[in-house]
């Protein structure tokens, strides 16, 4: 008995060093998007024009370095275009942003695989979850090529990246953050458990994982609106160019391509996706407070509430105030946010999984 209760413990143990581990990846994670939004908003992200994964973490020393990355920039579409003409002091400025996001990217690699092989090597990681981690650290890997394929986009044709790219690049780091934060709930309902949730239905569980799955795409249509510049037009709420529905939402052919490609299309269709889901959200979150017997369940959906009622709003103010830098990176961070809070009350609406 005595030494099953100390197994039991040194699990506890291993599992919150474990949990602090991943909590400190996944806020590098936000960090590194965070900063990213930044790097879009400022115009920075065409700065640095080679990859170079390994030799890139090192920046210009000198003024010959200096003038050489800004020679690189200054052969390329976006120099020539829209900023010709900047001084090597400006152009200091949006290099510094785009090297801050690839070094935080990169620390997340070493931040993520050294203690990885570590908790292996002790046996902390429970069985199950082992695929898993494995899977976050090649997505990881696998995120730092799609940043330069989205960056290439913009270095022949272009002066900017290509919206289809970006929003590759932004939905991967959103998945990547979102396993993360699951795999913490995983190991947390290891240690505490969770009751019986009798008063909850089937549909309220569905329309929990609904409301995450809505939440994630809505992430991916507002890469859209970034990458095509559409938080910059049609900057009034409620209406849109006078009307609700406005005009020429499909006047691309074939008509899908209006979802992609026409600006008008992509921000209503980022607006419409944003009044579906604050109703849902709302709906969803009274009937679980009216009715569920868990404290946690209740907490967690009233919390999502406030979150997407809070998001929402921030959207909107953005938007009136034609996307400013300070508020286009706290929408961001409003994403992170209610993904991850979205995920929260998911699992609050689990019964207990089953343990190692």
């Amino acid at each position: 008995m005595a030494r099953a209760v100390a197994a039991r413990i040194d699990d506890r143990v291993g599992h919150t060093a474990v949990r602090l581990w991943l909590l400190l990846v996944a806020l590098m994670v936000a960090a590194t998007a965070i900063v990213g939004a930044a790097t879009r908003l400022t115009g920075s992200g065409l700065s640095i024009t080679e990859w170079a994964p390994i030799l890139g973490i090192v920046p210009p020393l000198g003024d010959a370095d200096w003038q050489s990355a800004f020679a690189r920039y200054k052969a390329i579409p976006q120099y020539e275009q829209l900023n010709k003409g900047m001084s090597l002091d400006a152009f200091k400025v949006i290099f510094w942003w785009e090297w801050s996001h690839r070094l935080i990217a990169r620390s997340i690699g070493v931040v993520f695989a050294v203690p990885f092989v570590v908790f292996l090597i002790r046996g902390a990681i429970p069985r199950s979850l082992i695929p898993r981690l494995a899977l976050i650290f090649l997505l990881g890997g696998l995120q730092g090529a799609v940043g330069w394929y989205m960056v290439a986009s913009g270095l022949v044709d272009r002066v900017d990246v290509s919206q289809y790219r970006l929003a590759l690049h932004l939905g991967l780091a959103f998945l990547i953050f979102a396993l993360v934060v699951r795999t913490i709930l995983d190991l947390s309902l290891r240690d505490t458990g969770m009751p019986s949730l009798d008063t909850i239905t089937p549909g309220q569980r569905r329309t929990a994982r609904l409301i995450l799955a809505l939440t994630f795409l809505q992430v991916l249509l507002g890469a859209l609106v970034a990458g095509l510049k559409a938080g910059r037009s049609y900057n009034t709420w409620p209406l849109m160019d006078g009307a609700l529905v406005p005009a020429g939402l499909l006047h691309l052919s074939p008509w899908w391509l209006n979802a992609f490609e026409n600006a008008a299309t992509v921000q209503f269709n980022h607006r419409l996706l944003a009044y579906v889901l604050i109703v849902l959200t709302l709906v969803h979150a009274a009937g679980i407070i009216r009715r569920a017997d868990d404290p946690r369940a209740r907490r967690t959906a009233g919390l999502l509430a406030a979150a997407m009622l809070g998001q929402t709003l921030l959207g909107i103010w953005t938007l009136l105030a034609w996307v400013p830098i300070s508020l286009g990176i706290a929408h961001q961070l409003g994403a992170l946010v209610v993904l991850s809070v979205a995920i929260i009350h998911r699992y609050a609406l689990r019964p207990s999984p089953d343990r190692d």
